[in-house]
């Protein structure tokens, strides 16, 4: 095979188009919707589902390189920047089991969710906007899954967080049927505010990152993926020499994935992030931005774990440790959150962000022993796959419903079943899958998370599956808490009110179904294939990543250590599965489907349980301590700043500069009468009439009127005069003047041409 750096840029699209046109066409595609929409919505309408479809063609191009285990690496297009003392940076695609795999999951659910907004959306008079940022959105994910070094990378990172700003804050006009929050008297959030809280919190994340990437090039003299794991031997001891220094490294480089992945402590930017449409929080909380995070943490991995179990060194092992702990404590704290939560897409929100901290958790656990390493990154890799297939589902069905009856609160719902049945049974299927009921896809990569805590076997793995295991028996409970509040019992006042003024509820489209139908559709597939895989493991998708990936790891001739996985494990991790489902399904039984024990008096009369409702409800006040610190509290220093500045020293200065003004003016006031005004109003007046009256007399007088105005005019009336006689009039007079000017002219000509010659 020809080496890519030998050929030329066009020759390197034309032999791997694949994975440069997945990204590419998007991007083309945003920028051709401004053109589609003059020549009609629906050519603009059918042009972004078109281009969306082109980036699922271009990534399952890659697809057959998976089963045939020959996929082509790093793909070199062109040098692009030569930094100063390192090696050249290029253009380039990684294209390896880890990027295809998540580079088919974002371009497939990103074009259903493109077909589900065609309708969803209609109407829009701002559509054109909405496409282009929606492509560009895509675009930019699939550059940062496909590139194989970190500038690279960063470049598709910023372009998803400044398209998240303007698909988040859609609504930008905030007008007051577009906020979120409350209910009232609660706190409301515009969708601009929602969109800007995005864009800085995650900015804050790309801060650290950015730190990371600068002390990694320093020592490393690359940024490229593959020579950083060739060379990680080299400049790994490097760092660590310097005594906290790969520690700090570590947390700073995971500050990026903890901020576009909403994990603890810069998750509250997520729940905001409802403001914009459905398609677009199915579209950030499915497939693409908030896995980000997980991917690159995934991508950096095998450095981390080179330096903790070949290099031995323990600062390295700062990273998965980091990582696993904010997973877990991220994993449980939004699941708390989405117990009590009234609105129905941030109790999906919640979900999103407790469902992120198990792949953290995973990814975390995967370098806390030495044979946990393939486990835990298969697990992580697998739950996002199989997260982005049930979430994205369950954001379209939620958008479906407040579609139908224009509320986004819970207890304005109820019995939605009769009038949504299709979207009721979707739904029910996707929250079965996120709650982990066997055997759809969500048990079986819930329970890889799992056994990747057993198979790391270490106090703090044993510790982080114990707080995982208690959110999975939350997610169940809250899971079916909303199915029930949203289409099971009685219609809400609202929908009654709804109905009274001729306003139906009513199935949606099959425009909108139909995608949330191929997506449950995916979540049953995978769920069966995991149940025949149990016996015929060549079926398990779980088997089938965990190859993919293991053969990725052995190309990059990482050394592994894999674990034999025992079946008593397997059995541990179903046993705790089972035992927290039956925990949360209990406690929904209880509480919701038998109305057993109405949930609201049995909170608000327990003097324990009060307060608890309220911490969990008020988001554990992390939300409203942030602003009290970096919002008002900056605002509120400020001004005290100001304040205080205006009456300690811009006073001072005031009087100051009104006391030397004062004594100025009197300096001033002396300079001009003792000094000015002899010097230039007596004595420089008195210089320039004297000096008039001498220029008028002997000037004017004598030179301008005398020899301009009458002594001009008298010279030439005398040369007239004596000139005019010359001319007689008779003709023999005139020939010979002409002949004497003749001749002049000759005798000068032949001069000249003497004169020339010599």
């Amino acid at each position: 095979m020809e080496p890519a750096a030998a050929m030329a840029p066009l020759e390197v699209i034309l032999k791997y188009p694949g994975p440069w046109l997945a990204w590419i066409l998007p991007m083309i595609g945003a920028l051709s919707m401004p053109l589609l929409e003059r020549l009609g919505h629906k050519v603009r309408d059918y042009g972004a589902v078109a281009w969306a479809f082109t980036s699922v063609i271009s990534a399952a191009s890659m697809v057959p390189w998976l089963f045939s285990g020959h996929y082509p690496g790093d793909i070199k297009l062109t040098s692009w920047i030569t930094f100063p003392s390192g090696h050249p940076l290029e253009v380039g695609v990684l294209v390896d089991p880890l990027s295809i795999i998540v580079c088919n999951v974002v371009a497939f659910i990103s074009f259903l969710i493109v077909v589900y907004s065609t309708e969803y959306m209609h109407g829009d008079e701002h559509l054109t906007r909405f496409w282009f940022f929606f492509l560009y959105f895509v675009g930019s994910m699939l550059l940062l899954v496909l590139s194989d070094n970190l500038i690279q990378t960063m470049v598709g990172w910023e372009g998803v967080g400044i398209c998240s700003f303007g698909l988040i804050g859609y609504y930008y006009r905030d007008a007051k049927d577009r906020w979120l929050g409350g209910p009232p008297p609660h706190k409301m959030f515009p969708p601009s505010h929602a969109g800007m809280k995005a864009f800085v919190v995650t900015g804050v994340g790309d801060v650290f990152i950015l730190g990371a990437i600068f002390i990694i090039f320093n020592y490393a003299g690359t940024l490229n993926y593959v020579e950083l794991i060739e060379t990680a031997h080299h400049w790994l001891p490097q760092i660590a020499a310097v005594p906290g220094l790969l520690a700090i490294t570590a947390i700073f480089f995971l500050g990026g994935p903890i901020g576009k992945s909403a994990q603890f402590p810069l998750h509250e930017w997520l729940p905001e992030a409802m403001a914009g449409p459905t398609s677009v929080s199915a579209l950030i909380h499915a497939a693409t931005m908030v896995k980000a995070g997980v991917y690159l943490v995934a991508r950096m991995s095998p450095i981390f774990y080179l330096g903790t179990w070949e290099m031995h060194i323990p600062e390295a092992q700062i990273y998965f440790i980091v990582i696993a702990c904010i997973g877990a404590f991220t994993c449980f704290m939004a699941a708390s959150q989405a117990l009590v939560s009234v609105e129905l897409k941030k109790i999906l929100a919640y979900s999103t962000v407790s469902q992120i901290g198990y792949m953290m958790l995973a990814l975390g656990v995967s370098g806390l022993s030495e044979g946990a390493y393939v486990a835990g990154l298969t697990a992580g890799i697998f739950h996002l796959a199989s997260h982005a297939l049930f979430k994205a589902a369950l954001f379209l069905g939620a958008g479906s419903v407040i579609h139908a009856i224009h509320t986004i609160y819970t207890f304005n719902m109820g019995g939605m079943k009769k009038y949504m049945p299709i979207t009721f049974a979707l739904m029910t299927i996707a929250t079965a899958s996120l709650a982990g009921i066997p055997p759809l896809s969500g048990f079986w990569s819930k329970d890889a998370v799992f056994i990747a805590c057993l198979v790391a076997n270490t106090p703090l793995s044993m510790t982080l599956l114990a707080v995982g295991s208690i959110s999975a028996a939350m997610t169940f409970f809250y899971s079916i808490r909303y199915i029930k509040v949203t289409f099971l019992g009685h219609e809400s006042h609202h929908i009654e009110e709804m109905e009274h003024h001729g306003h139906h509820p009513h199935e949606a489209p099959k425009t909108m179904w139909v995608p949330i139908a191929i997506l449950v559709f995916l979540v049953c597939l995978v769920g069966a294939l995991g149940l025949v895989g149990f016996f015929v493991p060549y079926f398990s998708p779980e088997i089938f990543i965990e190859k993919q990936l293991h053969a990725m790891l052995h190309h990059m001739e990482i050394p592994l250590h894999a674990h034999h996985l025992e079946f008593s494990t397997t059995l541990r991790a179903w046993g705790t599965s089972a035992a927290m489902l039956l925990i949360g399904g209990v406690l929904g039984w209880l509480f919701y489907l038998s109305k057993k024990v109405d949930s609201w008096e049995f909170v608000s009369g327990n003097p324990v349980l009060n307060p608890i409702h309220t911490f969990l409800f008020n988001r554990w006040y992390i939300n409203s301590t942030y602003y009290a610190v970096f919002v008002y509290g900056l605002i509120d220093f400020a001004k005290v700043v100001f304040a205080s500045m205006e009456s300690l020293v811009f006073d001072k200065i005031t009087a100051f500069v009104s006391g030397s003004t004062i004594a100025i003016g009197k300096v001033l006031h002396v300079f001009e009468t003792r000094i000015f005004d002899p010097l230039i109003n007596v004595g420089l007046v008195n210089v320039f009439v004297e000096g008039g009256r001498i220029l008028f007399k002997d000037l004017e007088t004598d030179v301008i009127d005398g020899g301009l105005n009458n002594g001009v005019p008298a010279a030439m009336m005398g040369l007239h005069n004596r000139v005019k006689k010359l001319q007689t009039g008779v003709l023999s007079y005139n020939i010979i003047y002409m002949v004497i000017i003749f001749v002049i002219l000759i005798l000068g000509f032949v001069s000249l041409q003497m004169y020339g010659g010599m």
